[in-house]
């Protein structure tokens, strides 16, 4: 059966944060590239008008976007709609109801925190609103595996599985997307791409500023959670992953999924936990804060293709740079026929993929310097692929969300077999380091290293 596409978009939490950073210029784009002509209903609980939420859909456009078009601007305010109530009356999705009329397959999105999910859920189950209906849940997807279950549970009272779209706006990303197409549309990659010639994976996450004022959330998240336990752990999943069986997203899943399920559980000996100094002083911050703004793991995958292979993650805040970037190195020449190729003080080969803020793929040789003697360095090939006109990630998300396309989503399964992975860790561990800003964390993260590896340290373009 065809899928088909939703003819509403409903959006809970429509004056909030998130809906003013991200969601109307999404909308904008998708009216701008004529993906989107339905209804937009608005519900929030803010004693607000539908005049109210035009001037912040237009505040927010214009924010994000200084040369909006005019037309393509009033183009998406003429299809905004609201609903202001409490998601604990009955009248609110009453009221709903009315507001969508005639159409008859709803994408719902949760923008929401999830103590708020089966209150709002129960409601739209009990108008009816949740029959050929799509729901799009805003990450995170718990903060444990307990928790990730009660949410699935939740969803589960109104919603089949097929239907729930959990959006993480890291998998929207055009250079995430290319590591998955990287892969599997070339062919020389393979016969290297395992633990015979691989000799560790490498993935740093890192932003050179704090918390920014968000010190409250972060006492609730840490970084354990926020990063690496989903974006890092995807990244990871599109470097090991099997080939897919066939095309279609439900293949993509399957590989995924079995990644996850094929990591080691972490132990408290396999993560180091950093936090930036100052971090305690920041408001909404516990005094005696044990909460980690930096954490580096090994991470091992026993599948037959990675078997042994170390997989080094960190990700933390206030480090020496903002970068995103991916170090696969390849173990070095079995017969030292030139001994400065196998020399310990230079770099194996590698491959290198860089996500933030310039994205490049590059690849690490050794070539011969000019001269008799049979010396060389190591040189990089580069391919620059930032595009200027990449599409922002929620506006690519929420598109496939109305057309039904859970590619770029994640499924149940591979979110509770991400958090079975560091459940071991995350009361269980050892605590915090302090760090300075503007280094690469605490040094006791180079302990994680087997002897033959250090932490690549990103070099970003001069502007």
């Amino acid at each position: 059966m065809a899928v088909q596409h939703s003819d509403v978009l409903v959006f809970f939490g429509a004056t909030g944060d998130l809906a003013k950073k991200q969601i109307f210029p999404a909308l904008y784009g998708m009216v701008e590239n004529g993906e989107l002509s339905i209804p937009v209903v608005g519900v929030a609980f803010s004693k607000w008008t539908l005049k109210d939420l035009k001037e912040r859909a237009t505040e927010s456009v214009k924010a994000a976007r200084p040369d909006a078009d005019a037309a393509t601007l009033k183009k998406l305010l003429s299809v905004l709609k609201y609903v202001d109530g409490d998601y604990a009356d009955e009248a609110t999705f009453n009221a709903l109801k009315e507001a969508i009329g005639e159409a008859s397959r709803p994408t719902h999105y949760l923008a929401i925190p999830p103590s708020l999910f089966e209150t709002v859920v129960k409601g739209l189950k009990r108008v009816g609103l949740n029959k050929n209906a799509r729901v799009v849940v805003e990450k995170p997807f718990g903060r444990d595996l307990k928790s990730a279950q009660e949410l699935a549970r939740v969803i589960s009272l109104a919603f089949n599985e097929e239907d729930v779209f959990r959006i993480d706006h890291y998998l929207g990303k055009e250079e995430i997307m290319n590591l998955l197409y990287f892969r599997f549309a070339n062919s020389f990659g393979e016969p290297v791409w395992n633990r015979n010639y691989v000799q560790s994976v490498q993935i740093t996450v890192a932003e050179d500023f704090g918390v920014q004022g968000r010190g409250a959330f972060y006492e609730s998240a840490g970084a354990l959670r926020d990063v690496l336990e989903n974006h890092i752990f995807q990244i990871v999943a599109l470097l090991a992953m099997e080939a897919p069986a066939y095309q279609g997203y439900s293949a993509v899943h399957q590989a995924k999924t079995a990644v996850f399920k094929a990591m080691r559980p972490l132990a408290p000996e396999d993560l180091v936990r950093g936090q930036f100094e100052g971090y305690r002083q920041e408001a909404g911050v516990a005094p005696d804060s044990d909460v980690e703004t930096f954490v580096a793991v090994r991470l091992f995958i026993d599948s037959w293709r990675w078997a042994d292979v170390p997989f080094y993650l960190r990700t933390g805040k206030a480090l020496g740079a903002t970068a995103h970037e991916i170090m696969v190195t390849f173990k070095r020449p079995p017969q030292a026929l030139f001994e400065d190729a196998v020399s310990p003080q230079h770099h194996p080969n590698y491959l290198r993929f860089r996500l933030q803020p310039d994205s490049e793929i590059a690849l690490g040789a050794r070539v011969k310097t000019p001269g008799e003697e049979f010396v060389g360095d190591t040189r990089e090939l580069v391919v620059g692929t930032e595009h200027p006109e990449e599409r922002p990630p929620y506006e690519r998300l929420l598109t496939d969300a109305l057309e039904g396309d859970r590619a770029l989503y994640s499924t149940e399964e591979a979110v509770e077999a991400a958090w079975a992975v560091v459940e071991p860790v995350l009361t269980n561990h050892p605590p915090v380091i302090p760090y300075k800003r503007g280094t690469w964390g605490p040094a006791e993260a180079n302990d994680l290293l087997a002897d033959n590896d250090e932490w690549h340290v990103p070099t970003l373009k001069e502007n």
